[in-house]
């Protein structure tokens, strides 16, 4: 067992200062090395996080929304529409949701108007989202103007400037009283943007909703599992396009690391030779050839990985957060909480630490089965 640890022991040894006489190569690659593994684990970690974050705030939202639809698009639902789907056995609670969009020309963007159920604005308030704020400068106590649907001008008073936490969903949020909202788009009484409803088993949903299409076919229920399934593929969708346009740098990669770890120069055959010469064993070699792949790509890895951890959790990834944000104008400015799985990491490390380690050994392998005179005439 001794003997064994010393052996494994002296073949690190010679790993190591071997790679030290031929740093100039193993530092260009590992700086590319790294560079890839960071740009991975980055769309990664942000598009996992992301995720996770919308989870977090969509557990929150109702169970079932309904909406009226006409000619394939959503329409202001009636209020009678209330009193049916309530009398549908399982049905726990059902209330109209008042919202919409409101394009501001000063900005250039969309804000969300919503007429909240868990708090009271009084009329001629409202309460705004961070990037409304930021984009407007405007803060608790100012004046925004609007422009209702005919034309005439609208002036309500900042209230409360939501919280920091929010801003995910919130940015382009503007909260503002019922009175208001209808004075504003000109909405006729009796009648919702659409339905929210909740049920007392949530093991019904997909009966209830079955139930409210039967009974008003120009409704769309939809659950909030499939608002979490929209979400996902949202984001995995742009993580994709990411690691899309980052293909041709990934290609590159591939054959810039196949060559380096494949293509063994002049010296190291003559090295291999010589220490075939002096007695080392085929196995001696390979693992010497391995024990540098392994270092040359962990430590590329570990560096990419922390490297990553950094640019999305602390600096809030700036190379790429508007394209997986996914807003248009008023970009939301939030700190994602951390999660990174044992799935994510192993994911990573398999698909850039375990190519480059095996392929430094086959052409090791091929070079250690020459005679050592041939190979020391090289």
């Amino acid at each position: 067992m001794g003997k064994s640890i010393e052996r494994q022991r002296n073949i690190i040894d010679f790993t190591l200062s071997s790679l030290l006489r031929r740093k100039g190569k193993n530092i260009s690659l590992m700086i590319v090395y790294t560079v890839i593994v960071f740009v991975l684990a980055s769309v990664m970690f942000f598009t996992h996080s992301i995720k996770k974050e919308a989870h977090l705030i969509l557990k929150d939202a109702p169970e079932m929304v309904v909406q009226k639809m006409i000619a394939g698009r959503h329409e202001l639902i009636p209020e009678g529409y209330m009193e049916k789907i309530g009398g549908i056995r399982g049905v726990g609670s059902v209330h109209g949701r008042l919202w919409g969009y409101y394009y501001d020309p000063t900005v250039g963007a969309n804000y969300t108007l919503l007429v909240p159920q868990d708090r009271k604005i009084e009329s001629g308030e409202i309460i705004i989202g961070n990037g409304i704020s930021r984009s407007r400068l405007a803060y608790e106590g100012d004046i925004i103007g609007f422009r209702s649907y005919d034309g005439s001008p609208m002036n309500l008073a900042i209230k409360e400037i939501l919280s920091y936490d929010s801003e995910l969903v919130s940015s382009d949020l503007v909260l503002i009283s019922r009175d208001d909202f209808m004075t504003l788009f000109g909405m006729p009484k009796g009648h919702f943007t659409d339905l929210a409803l909740s049920v007392r088993n949530p093991r019904e949903l997909p009966t209830i909703a079955q139930k409210i299409s039967d009974l008003l076919p120009d409704t769309r229920p939809i659950i909030r599992n499939e608002i979490e399934r929209t979400y996902d593929s949202v984001f995995d969708w742009r993580g994709g396009v990411m690691v899309l346009i980052l293909s041709t740098a990934l290609l590159s990669f591939v054959i810039f690391a196949w060559e380096k770890a494949s293509g063994l120069s002049a010296d190291e055959k003559r090295e291999i030779g010589i220490l075939k010469g002096l007695g080392w064993e085929t196995s001696d070699v390979i693992m010497i050839k391995f024990w540098e792949g392994v270092v040359v790509s962990l430590s590329s890895f570990l560096v990419g990985i922390i490297l990553a951890y950094i640019h999305v959790f602390f600096t809030r990834a700036p190379l790429f957060e508007h394209t997986l944000k996914g807003w248009a104008i008023l970009y939301p400015e939030f700190r994602l909480t951390p999660f990174v799985d044992a799935y994510q990491i192993f994911t990573l490390f398999f698909l850039t630490v375990v190519p480059y380690t095996v392929a430094t050994i086959i052409p090791a392998w091929r070079a250690a089965t020459v005679d050592p005179d041939s190979a020391m005439r090289t």
